[in-house]
Order: C-alpha cells, then structure tokens, then sequence
C-alpha cells in the first residue's frame, strides 16, 4: 500500500552522475588545496632543483619531451610562479573554495553551484596564464584534461538542476 500523498511535492533525488561528480569535486579540491600549499610552502627548493638540473647537464641525454619538461621555458615558467606565489595561491584558494561551494549546491540541485564552481575551476587557470604566461598553458595542455572533462560532464547534468 502506497502511502504518499500524491498532492505533495516529492523531492528530487541527487542524480548519481551529479553525486559522483560532486564527490570527486571534493576530492580534487583537496588534492588541489594539499599542493597548491606544498607548491607555496617548497616553491623556491622547486626552483632551485630545475636550476640545478638545467645547470649539470644531465638534461643532455635525456628524451626530448624531458628536456622541453625541464628545459628554459620551464624554468622561467617555475621562476614567475615562484615569483607569483602569493597571487597564484590566493587565485587557488579562491578557485577551491568556489569548487566546494558550488558542489555543495549542486547537491542541493541548485543551478547557481554549477555557475560558482565553474568561476572555481576556470580562476585558478586564467590566473596562471596572467601571472605566469600563456606558455604556461602550452607546456601543462596535458592538466587540462580533467577540467575540461568536468566541465562536459557537468554540463551534461544542467537539466536536473533548478
């Protein structure tokens, strides 16, 4: 015997799509909070490690996709995020918070999380082409990967937000 009332409003249930992106949603933005701090923490040891390797030749013999990884272009890349350490942090900071927001929204079927955490996993790549350049983005293509990917699936779950 069914003993809802037909009159009253059921409450949607979280789609499992949305609920297993949400929860990977908070497990990058503590991976991402975990080595945005580390990055901050150790950034000039960073630095002066790619400086080192540059500096004793063992570059080398190494593969080409090695040296490009660790050659020139890198090191100025690792010399102006270390220089922008504290912006880049506080854009990271921001982005992850703005992630976990939204998430939470989107939990609650709201439509206005996916717009928060989309400003939160885009903020913290525009930062970085702004403070550190657009060959920034050139050498870390392959990282791009899983925001692009979120932001597909994510938008494939519009329709159950309100």
């Amino acid at each position: 015997m069914n003993t809802e009332n037909p009159f009253e409003p059921q409450e949607k249930k979280l789609p499992s799509m949305l609920n297993v992106l949400t929860i990977l949603t908070f497990i990058g933005s503590a991976i991402e909070l975990f080595f945005g701090s580390l990055n901050f923490i150790k950034g000039r040891k960073s630095l002066d490690d790619l400086e080192e390797l540059q500096s004793s030749g063992k570059l080398d013999d190494a593969p080409d996709f090695m040296k490009k990884m660790a050659g020139p272009e890198a090191l100025e890349n690792a010399r102006l995020a270390y220089e922008n350490r504290i912006p880049l942090f506080i854009i990271a900071l921001v982005g992850v918070g703005l992630c976990i927001y939204g998430a939470i929204q989107m939990r609650k079927l709201q439509k206005n999380g996916y717009y928060m955490w989309l400003i939160g996993e885009l903020l913290p790549i525009v930062g970085s082409i702004i403070f550190i350049g657009i060959g920034f983005a050139g050498a870390m293509s392959f990282m791009l990967v899983f925001p692009v990917l979120f932001i597909i699936l994510y938008t494939t779950q519009l329709k159950h937000l309100k």
